[in-house]
C-alpha cells in the first residue's frame, strides 16, 4: 500500500480507502461486510470512509463492529453529516444542532472517541456557512474531530468556506470528496485548480463508475445477474447514467490497454484517478473480499503520458466535464 498526505495537512491516508456506501447494512450481510474490512486491513488499507446516512445509520454500526479491536492510532476513520437521519426538521442539514447530534451518534455507532475526518456531505443553503464552520471548529477543539472536509461542494462554496475560516480563525477544510473517474471529470475545470492552490485534497468516490469501468457490462446485453445494475436498493439508479451503449463500447476499447499493463479493467480505472496529484485517496467498495484484494493492486501504479493520452482519445466524446453537474439540494431533503 502507498500513502499520501490529505491535502496540505499532516495526515497521511492510504491511497486506496475502503468505503461502505451501498454495501454494509444494506446490500451484503454483516459477515460478508466484516470479511471485506478484514481483507482491506490485510492489504494495508488504513483509511475507512462511511456516513451517518448510509443504510439509515446501520453502515456506521457495521463498520464500528468490524474495526473493533484494531489499534485505533493506526486507522483513519472518516464519516459525514447532512442527509436525513431521522424524521424531524432538525435531523438533517448542517445546523449546529444537527452537527452536534450527528457526531455524537456517529461516535457511538463507530465505537470510537473521535473521527479523523468529519465531512459536510453536501452544501446546506438553509444554514449560514459561519454557523456550520464554527460548529466544526468547536468539535475539533473538543477533540471529537481531528480534521474537517466537505463532499460534493462547488468550487465557489469551497473557496468561500476557506475565506471564512481564515477570517474567523477556524480550522480550514483539508479535503473534498467528489465523484471522479475516467467518465466523470467535473472537478477538473474549477475544483482541482482551486484545491491545488489552497491545499485541499480530493478523496474520490466511484473511481470505477459504479462498476461500469470494470468491463463486465457489455453493450447490447443485459446486466449480469447480481451486479449493481440489478440492485433495487439504490445501486441500479446510480449506475444507470453509465449504461449507454456508446459508453460501454468505448469502455471495452480500454481492455487492450489494461491487458498490456497487466492490470484488470478495475485496477486501470482506479490507478487512473490516482495519477491526478490532487487526489489523496480513491475510495473502493466491495461485496466480496476478493474484490478488495483486486482493487488494492492499483496502489502505486504509474501510468505513462502515452497511456493517459490513449484513454482520453477513446473516452473523450462521452466524458462529462461540466462543473455545474456538482449539485447540492436547494432545500434540505
Amino acid at each position: 500500500m502507498e500513502f499520501r498526505r490529505l491535502g496540505r495537512s499532516g495526515l497521511k491516508v492510504s491511497e486506496i480507502a475502503y468505503g461502505n456506501w451501498l454495501t454494509h447494512g444494506s446490500q451484503v450481510e454483516e459477515d460478508a461486510a466484516r470479511a471485506c474490512v478484514a481483507a482491506a486491513l490485510d492489504e494495508g488499507v488504513t483509511t475507512f470512509d462511511t456516513a451517518d446516512v448510509y443504510a439509515g445509520t446501520r453502515a456506521e454500526e457495521v463498520l464500528g463492529r468490524a474495526l473493533k479491536g484494531q489499534r485505533r492510532e493506526g486507522l483513519e476513520i472518516f464519516t459525514k453529516v447532512y442527509w436525513p437521519t431521522g424524521p424531524g426538521q432538525n435531523d438533517r442539514g448542517l445546523s449546529r444542532k444537527h452537527i452536534f447530534e450527528s457526531i455524537h451518534g456517529s461516535l457511538k455507532r463507530l465505537q470510537t472517541d473521535y473521527v479523523d475526518l468529519y465531512q459536510a456531505h453536501r452544501f446546506d443553503y438553509e444554514t449560514p456557512l459561519e454557523e456550520t464552520l464554527r460548529a466544526f471548529d468547536d468539535l475539533v477543539r473538543q477533540g471529537k474531530v481531528l480534521y474537517v472536509g466537505v463532499s460534493e461542494w462547488r468550487a465557489e462554496e469551497i473557496e468561500r468556506a476557506l475565506k471564512i475560516a481564515d477570517e474567523m480563525g477556524f480550522d480550514r477544510i483539508v479535503s473534498n470528496q467528489p465523484q471522479y473517474n475516467m467518465l466523470w471529470r467535473v472537478i477538473e475545470p474549477e475544483i482541482v485548480p482551486l484545491c491545488e492552490r489552497e491545499g485541499v485534497g480530493q478523496i474520490v468516490w466511484s473511481p470505477i463508475a459504479q462498476g461500469a469501468l470494470s468491463g463486465k457490462y457489455l453493450p447490447g446485453q443485459a446486466a449480469p445477474a447480481g451486479s449493481r445494475a440489478t440492485d433495487g436498493k439504490g445501486g441500479a439508479d446510480m449506475i444507470a447514467r453509465y449504461l449507454d451503449d456508446d459508453v460501454l463500447r468505448r469502455v471495452q476499447e480500454l481492455r487492450p490497454i489494461a491487458d498490456d499493463l497487466g492490470l484488470t479493467m478495475a485496477q486501470l480505472a482506479i490507478a487512473w484517478t490516482l495519477q491526478n496529484p490532487n487526489v489523496s485517496a480513491a475510495i473502493v467498495g466491495a461485496s466480496r473480499p476478493e474484490q478488495v484484494r483486486d482493487n488494492v493492486k492499483a496502489a502505486g501504479v504509474k501510468l505513462d503520458p502515452e497511456v493517459l493520452r490513449r484513454i482520453d482519445t477513446i473516452l473523450d466524446p462521452v466524458v462529462e466535464r461540466d462543473p455545474a453537474r456538482t449539485v447540492s439540494p436547494a432545500k434540505r431533503p
